[in-house]
């Protein structure tokens, strides 16, 4: 790519990705206080001494709040010491410095391996480093992840199958804001990084075209 194009030369490129960058990050962690604040009877308020030093921590039960239809999605408080899901639980250390090597190496695609006009790119960029550092300041702050997004509740599997561990639930794991915006980021990345290959192609395969035609005209002559 021609350094002239790069996106960190590009004034709209930026913009694009910090606005993008802030209000995700602004929905996430503004959704996470007022569920933290309003979903239990009472105000759910974490101590970050309690949480990192017993990873096993859960919070008290509480029935939840039935969001979209009583069985399409539940807000439901829990604490994730895991990564997206409930991945990896217990590796509080290993997942900041991951996240935040994550963030330095998605500023880096974003300027030098992204063109300047590459927007959809840049959104998804955008949305990566905005649930990466939701995540990681509840990390920091509070020790652990506040989830709250129940999908699917009181469904369950078809013909007795499992997940392993042993839930029959369609989708057994509460999630937030920031892994969605992490999940449809990578997505549009990927999307991004495949239509980027086909424009490469479909430029080499013109450029082929255009050498023969000229090399054509040169031996008729």
């Amino acid at each position: 790519m021609n350094q002239a194009d790069a996106a960190w030369r590009s004034p709209r490129a930026w913009v694009t990705l910090l606005l993008v960058w802030g209000v995700a990050l602004s929905i996430d962690l503004w959704s996470k206080s007022e569920a933290f604040e309003r979903v239990a009877q009472s105000p759910v308020t974490l101590s970050p001494r309690e949480v990192v030093a017993e990873p096993s921590y859960r919070l008290p039960w509480h029935e939840g709040v039935h969001a979209i239809a009583p069985d399409l999605l539940d807000f439901h408080l829990v604490v994730n010491h895991g990564a997206v899901f409930g991945i990896g639980q217990g590796a509080r250390g290993l997942f900041i410095s991951f996240t935040a090597l994550a963030v330095v190496a998605g500023v880096f695609i974003f300027g030098w391996w992204t063109r300047a006009g590459a927007t959809w790119a840049h959104v998804a960029i955008g949305l990566i480093l905005a649930g990466g550092i939701g995540n990681l300041y509840d990390r920091i702050v509070y020790g652990a992840v506040r989830d709250f997004l129940y999908l699917f509740p009181r469904r369950h599997l078809p013909f007795d199958l499992a997940w392993p561990g042993g839930s029959r639930e369609i989708f057994p794991w509460i999630f937030n804001g920031a892994d969605m915006f992490l999940l449809c980021g990578m997505a549009l990345l990927v999307l991004h990084a495949r239509r980027e290959d086909q424009r490469k192609q479909q430029v080499a395969g013109e450029s082929r075209n255009t050498n023969q035609i000229a090399r054509g005209e040169h031996g008729g002559e």
